[in-house]
C-alpha cells in the first residue's frame, strides 16, 4: 500500500476521533452548563454576635466544602428589612468574618450581599468584603463607626484593606464610612473621569485644577449615609431588587434555597414523623411520645415534619404548634414539608416549622375537618403572636389561614415603602392616635386565603420557605446526610394507617364484608362468611381509628346496626323496624368514622360527609351483591353443593302432591281432636289429618264437617246440630 494511502488513513481516523471526543466533551460541558444552579440564603442576624458571627462562619464554611468540583457555590447574606441596630456588633467579630470572606479558605464561595433594610455599625464590614452588593429600595449603609467613642486608625486601615481584596468598595468611601469627621465627594475630573475623594485626598484633587465638577455625599462631622439610590448610581450596588425571586435571575440561579440559621453546627441527625388523617388527641399524644423518644439519646437535632391532613382539633394542633416553633435543646430544627395538604388547623402545625417547604402541588390552608370560630381562635392569639415572632411569618395572615372571614390587606408604608399584611385593628392596635397611625399607611388589596394557598402564593407572602418536590430534597437543605428514618413506632401501626387513607381500599372491606355477611345470611352455618365479614369490619375500624376519626360511638352504632339486620334475617323474617333501623345505624357508623364532626359546617366537611356516605351506601350495596352471588354460585361449588337444596322438578312437585291428595274427605264429617285457632287436627273415621278452619275457632271434640280440598290442604266447617 502506497505511503500516502497509509497517511490518509491515518488523518482520517485522528480527525474522526477528535470530532467525536470533542462532541463528547461538549455534550458534557452543555450538561454541566443546562444543569439548574442553586443558590443558598442565609439571613444575617444584625447585630452580629460572637456566636452567630461564627455560626455564619462555620454555615459558609461548610457550603464551600460541599461545592462542586471545579465550580463556586453563590451564598446570598440577607440583611432584611427588620434587623436591628448593628451598633453593639463588635469590630472583632466583624473583622474574623471578613477576612475569611476574603482569604482562600472560602474562595469557591461567592458571596453576595443583599441589604434591604439599614445596617450600621460593623455590620457592615462583611457587606464591604462581599463580592456582589444588591439592595432593596429601603437598602441603607451608614456610620460603621457607630458603636465607637472615636476615630480608631487601626480600624479604618482594616477596612480599607478588607475593601481593597474584595474590589467593590472605593477606598475614599470606605474611610468616609468609618471615619464621620471625613467629608466625602464625587469629583467629576477633567477628561471625563469619575472618582471618589475623602479627607487630604479631596483637598488635594481641589487644589490640583483638574476639578471639573463634585458631588459631597457627607460633610465633614456627618455620618456617611448610602442609601439604595447611592449605591446604584455608584455603582457599588450590581442591582436594586424587590423580590428574592429578581435576585435569583440577576445572580443567574434558578433558585435561592433558605438555609436554617442552625443548619451546620455539628453534624445533623434526624428522624422523620408523617402527619397524615386527622389530628385528634390520641394520635397527637402517640406523635409526641415518639418524637420526645428520639432526644433522649442526645444524637438526634433535627425532626423533619411530613404534611397530609385536613386537621381536626385545633386545640391539639395548637399545642403542637407551640411545641415545633420553639425547639428546645439537643433539637435545633423542626423542618416540614406539605406533601397534600395542611387545611384548617393542621395550617398552624405546618406554618410552625421553619424552614416549611411545600410540593408544587400541595395546598397551605382552607377550609378543614375543624370548623373555627373566631371566638375559639381569640384564644390562641398570644401562642399565633409567638410563632410568628419565632418563624418571622406575618401573624395576620396566620390568623386569616384559620378564620377565613378575618379581612387581611396588604399596607405599605407611605414614608419608608415597607410592607406589612394586617387588619385594620392590627395597625390601630396600641397607639395613641389610631387615625395618624392608619394615615401612616396605604392599604392594598386584600389577600384572599378564604381557599388556602398554593406555593408560589405562600412563598410570595412569607408563610413558606420554598418549594420541594421530596423528603430526600428538604434533608439535604436542613443538613442531613441522607433521608432520615420514620420515628420509632410498631410498623404495623405504620403499614395500616398507610394504607388507610385509600378511599378504595375501604370501600372494598366494605363492600366484601356486606357480602360475606349477605352469604352466610342466605346459608346459615357456612360459618366461613361470616369469619371474613368479621376480619372484613375489623380492619375498616382499625384503620379508622389509627386515622383518628373512628371512636367508640361510631362503633357502637356500626355494631347495634349489624345486630339489628341480623335480627331481621335470622329471627324475625321480612323487613321491618330491625331491618330498616339497622340499615340506618350501619350507614350512620360508617359515615361517622370518616369524619371528625357530626354536622358539616363549611365546603371541606360537605366534601368529606357526601365521600363518606357513598363509601357506606356501596358498601352496603354489597348485601344484594352477595345475596345474588350467594343464590347463583353456591350450588354449582363442588365444596358447597351440599349445604343448598336443588329446587324439585315439575314431576316431583305433581307426585308429591299425589301421595297427598284427600280429595276423598270432601263432604265427610269428623270430629276435632285438638282446638282449630285456625289450624289443628279432626279424625274422620280411622284416619287423623291436619284441617284448617273456615276462619272461626273451634273446640276440641266439636263436630265438623270437610268443606273445601286443595291437596294436603283440608278445610273443614263446624256442624251447629252436632
Amino acid at each position: 500500500m502506497p505511503i500516502q494511502t497509509c497517511w490518509g488513513y491515518i488523518n482520517a481516523f485522528l480527525a474522526a476521533f477528535f470530532v467525536v471526543c470533542g462532541s463528547s466533551f461538549a455534550s458534557a460541558q452543555d450538561a454541566v452548563e443546562n444543569r439548574a444552579k442553586i443558590g443558598y440564603l442565609i439571613e444575617v442576624p444584625v447585630p452580629l454576635e460572637t456566636r452567630t458571627a461564627n455560626r455564619l462562619l462555620e454555615q459558609l464554611t461548610r457550603l464551600a466544602a460541599a461545592a462542586p468540583d471545579n465550580e463556586r457555590v453563590t451564598v446570598v447574606l440577607q440583611y432584611t428589612e427588620d434587623v436591628q441596630s448593628g451598633d453593639e456588633t463588635q469590630f472583632e467579630d466583624a473583622l474574623k468574618l471578613a477576612r475569611a470572606m476574603t482569604g482562600n479558605e472560602l474562595r469557591r464561595v461567592r458571596v453576595v450581599s443583599l441589604v434591604q433594610g439599614e445596617v450600621t455599625g460593623h455590620s457592615t464590614l462583611p457587606i464591604v468584603s462581599s463580592e456582589l452588593l444588591l439592595v432593596g429600595d429601603g437598602g441603607v449603609i451608614a456610620n460603621a463607626s457607630a458603636s465607637e467613642s472615636g476615630t480608631d486608625k487601626t480600624i479604618e486601615l482594616s477596612y480599607r484593606a478588607i475593601a481593597e481584596l474584595a474590589g467593590l468598595f472605593p477606598a475614599a468611601v470606605v474611610s468616609a464610612l468609618v471615619d464621620p469627621g471625613l467629608e466625602l465627594a464625587q469629583v467629576s475630573k477633567l477628561g471625563g473621569d469619575q472618582v471618589f475623594a475623602s479627607g487630604e485626598e479631596l483637598n488635594t484633587l481641589r487644589k490640583s485644577g483638574d476639578v471639573l465638577g463634585e458631588d459631597v455625599w457627607s460633610a465633614p462631622g456627618v455620618p456617611l449615609r448610602l442609601d439604595a439610590r447611592r449605591l446604584r448610581s455608584s455603582r457599588i450596588a450590581h442591582r436594586i431588587v424587590t423580590s428574592l425571586d429578581e435576585a435569583a435571575e440577576f445572580l443567574d440561579l434558578a433558585e435561592l434555597n433558605p438555609v436554617s440559621d442552625d443548619l451546620f453546627s455539628g453534624e445533623a441527625k434526624g428522624v422523620l414523623l408523617e402527619i397524615t388523617g386527622s389530628i385528634v388527641s390520641g394520635r397527637v399524644r402517640r406523635w409526641q411520645s415518639n418524637l420526645t423518644s428520639t432526644l433522649e439519646s442526645g444524637d438526634i437535632n433535627t425532626w423533619v415534619i411530613a404534611f397530609d391532613t385536613g386537621g381536626g382539633s385545633l386545640d391539639e394542633s395548637a399545642t403542637l404548634a407551640g411545641w415545633f416553633a420553639e425547639p428546645e435543646p439537643p433539637l435545633r430544627t423542626v423542618a416540614g414539608l406539605v406533601r397534600g395538604e395542611a387545611r384548617g388547623d393542621a395550617s398552624l402545625v405546618a406554618i410552625a416549622c421553619k424552614p416549611l417547604f411545600m410540593k408544587p402541588d400541595s395546598r397551605l390552608g382552607g377550609p378543614g375537618a375543624e370548623a373555627i370560630t373566631p371566638e375559639k381562635l381569640d384564644r390562641y392569639n398570644e401562642l399565633i403572636d409567638q410563632i410568628a415572632i419565632s418563624t418571622k411569618r406575618p401573624s395576620a395572615l396566620i390568623r386569616g389561614l384559620l378564620d377565613p372571614d378575618l379581612v387581611v390587606y396588604r399596607y405599605t408604608n407611605r414614608k419608608t415603602g415597607r410592607i406589612r399584611y394586617a387588619t385594620e385593628e392590627d395597625i390601630a392596635f396600641g397607639v395613641e392616635d389610631p387615625e395618624a397611625e392608619l394615615a401612616k399607611w396605604e392599604r392594598g388589596e386584600r389577600v384572599d386565603l378564604s381557599d388556602g394557598l398554593a406555593p408560589s402564593e405562600a412563598i410570595s407572602l412569607g408563610l413558606a420557605d420554598g418549594e420541594s418536590s421530596s423528603i430526600e430534597d428538604v434533608s439535604r437543605r436542613v443538613g442531613l446526610s441522607e433521608t432520615p428514618p420514620t420515628v420509632a413506632d410498631r410498623g404495623l401501626v405504620r403499614f395500616v394507617e398507610k394504607i388507610g387513607r385509600s378511599n378504595t381500599l375501604a370501600f372494598l372491606l366494605l363492600f366484601i364484608g356486606f357480602a360475606a355477611l349477605s352469604a352466610e345470611a342466605n346459608a346459615p352455618g357456612l360459618s366461613f362468611p361470616g369469619f371474613v365479614a368479621l376480619i372484613c369490619f375489623g380492619m375498616y375500624f382499625w384503620m379508622k381509628f389509627l386515622a383518628g376519626t373512628a371512636e367508640w360511638l361510631e362503633l357502637v352504632a356500626f355494631s347495634l346496626g349489624i345486630i339489628c339486620i341480623a335480627i331481621e334475617i335470622f329471627i324475625i323474617p321480612g323487613f321491618g323496624v330491625f331491618g330498616i333501623g339497622g340499615l340506618a345505624l350501619t350507614v350512620l357508623g360508617v359515615v361517622l368514622m370518616s369524619q371528625t364532626f357530626v354536622v358539616p359546617r363549611n365546603v371541606y366537611q360537605v366534601e368529606v360527609l357526601t365521600r363518606g356516605v357513598w363509601v357506606a351506601l356501596g358498601g352496603a350495596g354489597g348485601m344484594v351483591g352477595g345475596f345474588i352471588a350467594i343464590r347463583m354460585m353456591l350450588p354449582h361449588v363442588p365444596l358447597l353443593r351440599g349445604l343448598v337444596m336443588e329446587p324439585p322438578s315439575d314431576e316431583e312437585i305433581g307426585e308429591s302432591e299425589k301421595l297427598g291428595d284427600y280429595s276423598n274427605l270432601l263432604g265427610q264429617s269428623g270430629t276435632t281432636t285438638t282446638p282449630l285457632r285456625p289450624s289443628g287436627k279432626a279424625r274422620f273415621g280411622d284416619q287423623v289429618v291436619q284441617v284448617v278452619s273456615d276462619g272461626t275457632a273451634i273446640s276440641a271434640g266439636d263436630p265438623v264437617r270437610v268443606s273445601e280440598v286443595h291437596g294436603t290442604k283440608v278445610v273443614v266447617e263446624r256442624l251447629e246440630n252436632g
